[in-house]
Parts: C-alpha cells; structure tokens; sequence
C-alpha cells in the first residue's frame, strides 16, 4: 500500500458523538406515530443502515400511513433541537491534530445537509483542521458517494493515499466506489460485527487511526 496524504472523515458517529442523540430521536418519532420505540442501542444498532429509507422500513414504518418525506423531516427538526447537546467523540481532536502534525491533509464528507454540517462542526474549534466539509444537497441522506467522486474528480490526488475513516458499512462502500482504503471505527452508528464483514480494518478509539496511517507512512 501507499503512504497516506490524505484522510477522508465520516462526521456523525465517527467526529460526532450523536449515537444517543439520534436513539432518542427516533424514539420520539416512532412514539410520535404509534410505532414501537427501539429498545435499547443494540436494537438501534441492529436496524440502522443507509439508505434512510431503510432503515425506516427496518423499523416497521408504513410509508401509506406515514410517508417517508414526512417523517424525515419530522426527524430532521426533532434531531436538531436535541443535537446541541452532542460532543465531539472521545479523541477526536487529538486525532486531528496528529495528523495535521504528521503531514496528512483532511477532508470531512457527510451524509448531512452541507448548511447542517458547517453549523455542527462550527460549534468546536477544528475547522482548521479541514481542507473541504463536503455535506449533501437535501434531507434524505441516500448517499455520500456522489460527494466522494466528485471530489476525486475535481482533484488529481491517488485514490491509493487515502483512507477513509467511517463507523457504517456504507463509508466502506463509498472508499472502494472511490479505489481507497477504509478503516471503521466500532463506537459509531453500527456495530463491529457489521463492521467486520466488509473486511476493512476496524478501531476501537479515534487515536488509533494516527497510529494506522503511521504505520503505512506518509506521501
């Protein structure tokens, strides 16, 4: 493998801590609607995946009942008055600044809307630490891909530098779409076992990803 130049962010569940946040979220929408709540975070854990949608039908949502741009927006304004009591997860600065200090750029592609995704990150001193926050266009969170792609479009960086750093199975599938490494972090959105059935290296703490791209030196 090449050395690292590049390190590619997944933002929520991986920078940011909102795993609780978003159970509680969705607990109050299901209740909301007459659905059952999820039962604790090995529930949430057991149904979440990308795309939104289903992940709602995951959760027995009956789009003829309850359309699905209904309930992604309520969740949206829900999500959104609770988040402001997110953190950034246990390491992520040190993290940031330690490959910052070993030379590796920084980029944050997210699933969230691109105005939601500046305000979050804004609320803690690492902007800094990033080249590019690259959010999507609308609510609906389908896919990060497209973002992906066409950032390596636009710029002449080796795919074969970059890791991916994500905690789902779907920043594992935007690296390869992109021809990148992917290492998952277990603390997020979806459980290691998930995790582990892509093949992609696995972390249990934020500084561990320093210690992967060390590892594989840096371009």
């Amino acid at each position: 493998m090449k050395p690292v130049s590049l390190v590619v962010w997944d933002w929520n569940g991986t920078l940011f801590d909102d795993v609780p946040v978003s159970i509680d979220t969705i607990n109050e929408l299901l209740l909301r609607h007459a659905y059952p709540p999820l039962q604790d975070t090995a529930d949430y854990h057991s149904k979440f995946c990308f795309p939104i949608i289903q992940y709602y039908r995951n959760l027995g949502i009956d789009f003829d009942r309850t359309p699905f741009d209904a309930m992604a927006h309520e969740f949206m304004d829900i999500y959104h008055k609770k988040n402001i009591s997110c953190g950034l997860v246990k390491g992520a600065h040190e993290t940031l600044a330690q490959l910052k200090s070993d030379g590796i750029s920084q980029v944050l592609i997210s699933a969230s809307m691109q105005q939601h995704l500046e305000n979050q990150v804004d609320r803690f001193p690492i902007r800094p630490y990033f080249e590019h926050l690259l959010g999507i266009s609308d609510i609906y969170a389908q896919s990060k891909a497209h973002i992906a792609l066409r950032f390596f479009e636009r710029t002449d960086i080796d795919p074969q530098t970059v890791v991916f750093i994500g905690d789902s199975v779907h920043d594992y599938e935007v690296a390869s779409g992109c021809g990148a490494q992917c290492v998952l972090y277990t603390g997020g959105h979806q459980p290691a076992e998930k995790l582990a059935a892509t093949g992609a290296p696995l972390i249990d703490s934020l500084p561990r990803l320093a210690e992967y791209c060390r590892q594989r030196g840096v371009q």
